[in-house]
Protein backbone atom coordinates (compact mmCIF):
# COMPACT_ATOMS: atom_id res chain seq x y z
CA UNK A 1 0.00 0.00 0.00
CA UNK A 2 1.38 3.46 -1.10
CA UNK A 3 1.67 6.31 1.93
CA UNK A 4 -0.31 8.04 0.11
CA UNK A 5 -3.84 4.99 -0.01
CA UNK A 6 -2.95 4.83 3.65
CA UNK A 7 -3.36 8.76 4.40
CA UNK A 8 -6.77 8.99 2.25
CA UNK A 9 -7.89 6.03 4.14
CA UNK A 10 -6.89 7.38 7.75
CA UNK A 11 -8.48 10.71 6.69
CA UNK A 12 -11.66 8.77 5.05
CA UNK A 13 -11.97 6.81 8.51
CA UNK A 14 -11.41 10.06 10.91
CA UNK A 15 -14.67 11.27 9.56
CA UNK A 16 -16.47 8.43 10.84
CA UNK A 17 -18.44 9.01 13.97
CA UNK A 18 -18.90 5.40 14.18
CA UNK A 19 -14.84 4.78 14.23
CA UNK A 20 -14.57 7.49 16.86
CA UNK A 21 -17.23 6.30 19.03
CA UNK A 22 -15.35 2.75 18.75
CA UNK A 23 -12.27 4.62 20.12
CA UNK A 24 -14.06 5.69 22.98
CA UNK A 25 -15.41 2.64 23.56
CA UNK A 26 -11.67 0.74 23.36
CA UNK A 27 -10.59 3.64 25.51
CA UNK A 28 -13.17 2.44 28.23
CA UNK A 29 -12.43 -0.72 27.91
CA UNK A 30 -8.79 0.44 28.17
CA UNK A 31 -9.09 2.17 31.27
CA UNK A 32 -10.60 -0.66 32.72
CA UNK A 33 -8.62 -2.68 31.80
CA UNK A 34 -5.60 -0.25 32.73
CA UNK A 35 -6.98 -0.45 36.69
CA UNK A 36 -7.13 -4.01 36.16
CA UNK A 37 -3.56 -4.38 35.21
CA UNK A 38 -1.88 -1.41 37.75
CA UNK A 39 -3.92 -3.17 40.48
CA UNK A 40 -2.90 -6.95 39.53
CA UNK A 41 0.78 -5.03 38.96
CA UNK A 42 0.65 -3.37 42.23
CA UNK A 43 -0.54 -6.59 44.17
CA UNK A 44 1.69 -8.58 42.82
CA UNK A 45 5.16 -6.21 43.43
CA UNK A 46 4.24 -4.38 45.89
CA UNK A 47 2.03 -6.57 48.56
CA UNK A 48 3.74 -9.84 47.41
CA UNK A 49 7.42 -8.96 46.44
CA UNK A 50 6.91 -10.60 43.01
CA UNK A 51 10.14 -9.34 40.35
CA UNK A 52 8.82 -6.74 38.46
CA UNK A 53 8.67 -7.94 35.11
CA UNK A 54 6.99 -11.20 36.56
CA UNK A 55 4.74 -8.98 37.78
CA UNK A 56 3.97 -7.11 34.70
CA UNK A 57 3.03 -10.66 33.37
CA UNK A 58 0.44 -11.43 35.58
CA UNK A 59 -1.27 -7.86 35.25
CA UNK A 60 -1.00 -8.53 31.42
CA UNK A 61 -3.05 -12.00 31.95
CA UNK A 62 -5.86 -10.73 33.83
CA UNK A 63 -6.18 -7.27 32.25
CA UNK A 64 -6.58 -9.10 28.58
CA UNK A 65 -8.59 -11.57 29.40
CA UNK A 66 -11.29 -9.19 30.70
CA UNK A 67 -10.58 -6.87 27.72
CA UNK A 68 -11.31 -9.48 25.31
CA UNK A 69 -14.25 -10.14 26.14
CA UNK A 70 -15.70 -6.29 26.45
CA UNK A 71 -13.72 -5.63 22.73
CA UNK A 72 -15.64 -8.78 21.41
CA UNK A 73 -18.91 -7.99 23.03
CA UNK A 74 -19.14 -4.19 23.10
CA UNK A 75 -16.40 -1.66 21.46
CA UNK A 76 -16.23 -4.00 18.51
CA UNK A 77 -18.60 -6.38 18.35
CA UNK A 78 -18.16 -9.79 17.07
CA UNK A 79 -17.19 -9.29 13.69
CA UNK A 80 -15.95 -11.91 11.33
CA UNK A 81 -14.58 -15.66 11.91
CA UNK A 82 -15.04 -17.85 15.00
CA UNK A 83 -14.37 -16.07 18.83
CA UNK A 84 -11.73 -19.08 19.06
CA UNK A 85 -9.73 -17.20 15.30
CA UNK A 86 -10.29 -13.70 17.42
CA UNK A 87 -9.20 -14.57 20.52
CA UNK A 88 -5.87 -15.51 18.75
CA UNK A 89 -4.82 -13.02 16.84
CA UNK A 90 -6.24 -10.32 20.05
CA UNK A 91 -3.59 -12.49 21.88
CA UNK A 92 -0.25 -12.02 18.98
CA UNK A 93 -1.76 -7.95 19.12
CA UNK A 94 -1.56 -8.23 23.21
CA UNK A 95 1.42 -9.84 23.41
CA UNK A 96 3.29 -7.10 21.37
CA UNK A 97 1.67 -4.76 22.96
CA UNK A 98 3.07 -6.69 25.80
CA UNK A 99 6.47 -6.48 24.77
CA UNK A 100 6.27 -2.94 23.62
CA UNK A 101 5.07 -2.34 27.67
CA UNK A 102 8.05 -4.09 28.96
CA UNK A 103 10.42 -3.21 27.11
CA UNK A 104 9.21 1.19 28.07
CA UNK A 105 8.73 -0.74 31.70
CA UNK A 106 12.81 -1.80 31.94
CA UNK A 107 13.38 1.67 30.31
CA UNK A 108 12.30 3.51 32.89
CA UNK A 109 12.99 1.27 35.74
CA UNK A 110 16.58 1.33 35.04
CA UNK A 111 16.24 5.50 34.90
CA UNK A 112 15.28 5.55 38.67
CA UNK A 113 11.70 5.64 37.96
CA UNK A 114 9.58 3.89 40.76
CA UNK A 115 8.05 0.68 39.42
CA UNK A 116 3.85 1.21 39.19
CA UNK A 117 4.59 4.83 37.93
CA UNK A 118 6.61 2.79 35.44
CA UNK A 119 3.98 0.76 34.43
CA UNK A 120 1.13 3.46 34.50
CA UNK A 121 3.55 4.62 31.78
CA UNK A 122 4.44 2.15 30.23
CA UNK A 123 1.16 0.44 29.58
CA UNK A 124 -0.21 4.15 28.67
CA UNK A 125 2.75 3.73 25.52
CA UNK A 126 1.76 0.45 24.00
CA UNK A 127 -1.89 1.58 23.52
CA UNK A 128 -2.39 2.70 20.45
CA UNK A 129 -0.42 0.13 18.82
CA UNK A 130 -2.74 -2.23 21.20
CA UNK A 131 -5.62 -0.66 19.34
CA UNK A 132 -5.05 -0.25 15.76
CA UNK A 133 -3.49 -3.95 15.93
CA UNK A 134 -7.07 -4.85 17.24
CA UNK A 135 -9.20 -2.51 14.81
CA UNK A 136 -7.10 -3.36 11.61
CA UNK A 137 -6.34 -7.24 12.50
CA UNK A 138 -8.54 -8.80 15.27
CA UNK A 139 -12.12 -7.43 14.52
CA UNK A 140 -12.57 -5.83 11.21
Amino acid sequence: MRSNDFAYRLGAAAREPENWMQVFKFGLVGGSGYLVNLGVFALLSGNLGVQHTIAAIGAFCVAVTSNYFWNRHWTFGPGEGPAHFQAARFLVVSVGALLLNLAMLELLVGSGLGELPAQAIAVAFAMPFNFLGNRLWTFR
